[in-house]
């Protein structure tokens, strides 16, 4: 079925891209339209698993951790999500290791306590990243871009660092990656995050200048002008939206108006362009 879909951006001019992830201990929970926490066993919830044993919170579920050789099945299972992907007709794969996700326990260590060839140092921590990463390229063509989202900081003592996020930007590079989409927080309960337009820009900037590769920038970006002064200045080579595009879905159309940039429109779409 998906498929369809992909069939469907691609008619319209447009590359369609897939975010691969895995929940962790931020799994069986309730949507966040539908309430707060974990989900009981007897609702449809389901035991979660994490790099250690540790609660995102206390209303949600307390995390097995995963053995060596059930981490090596979800990798597998990663790369078969890419084999998948692809067969439906996917031309970008993005890796989610941001906020609070499985990928990101691994790396913080914050939620990563392992004292195994998976924890402990940042080699070690990031090993499950950079073996996921490895199972996915294998299966990739060369020629299609691997992105990878990653929390640049914890926003707390004992967290995750920009310098280290600047070290595993160019460990991926190494390993294939395109581009690393810059978030930050999301697996520090109630942490302080100083929420500001474009607050996260620095740390993309950081990870492009210092690690040299190729980054996207997040974070609070509304405005059409915003977007295009981070990247004629260099501080990113992308800009990501989400947000804006639930409260604006034709902010691609309006941006290009304002930007005195003569895009193509949907078909559906050209009465209105003039």
């Amino acid at each position: 079925m998906l498929s369809r879909i992909t069939a469907f951006i691609k008619s319209q001019g447009a590359i369609p891209a897939i975010q691969l992830a895995h929940a962790g201990r931020k799994a069986s929970t309730f949507r966040p339209w539908s309430g707060n926490g974990e989900v009981a066993r007897e609702d449809g919830g389901w035991e979660t698993v994490a790099p250690s044993a540790i609660r995102f919170a206390q209303n949600y579920p307390l995390p097995v951790e995963l053995s060596s050789s059930e981490i090596a099945k979800v990798v597998h299972s990663f790369q078969e999500g890419a084999r998948r992907a692809l067969k439906a007709g996917f031309q970008v794969l993005e890796i989610h290791a941001a906020h609070g996700y499985l990928v990101h326990e691994f790396l913080s260590p914050y939620s990563n306590h392992r004292t195994d060839e998976y924890g402990g140092s940042l080699q070690n921590r990031m090993r499950f990243l950079l073996e996921v990463t490895d199972a996915i390229r294998q299966v990739m063509p060369a020629e299609l871009p691997l992105l990878v989202r990653i929390s640049a900081s914890d926003w707390i003592e004992g967290g995750l660092t920009i310098e280290e996020s600047v070290e595993i930007g160019r460990a991926l590079k190494e390993h294939g990656v395109d581009l690393v989409d810059v978030s930050s927080g999301g697996n520090v309960e109630k942490v302080k995050i100083p929420v500001a337009p474009g607050y996260q820009v620095p740390f993309a900037e950081a990870i492009r200048q210092q690690a040299d590769i190729a980054t996207g920038a997040v974070g609070l970006i509304t405005e059409a002008t915003q977007a295009n002064q981070i990247v004629s200045q260099h501080q990113a080579d992308m800009v990501f939206l989400a947000r804006e595009l639930l409260r604006d879905p034709h902010w691609p159309l309006r941006a290009a108006r304002e930007l005195s940039q003569d895009v193509t429109w949907p078909k559906q779409y050209e009465r209105a362009k003039l």
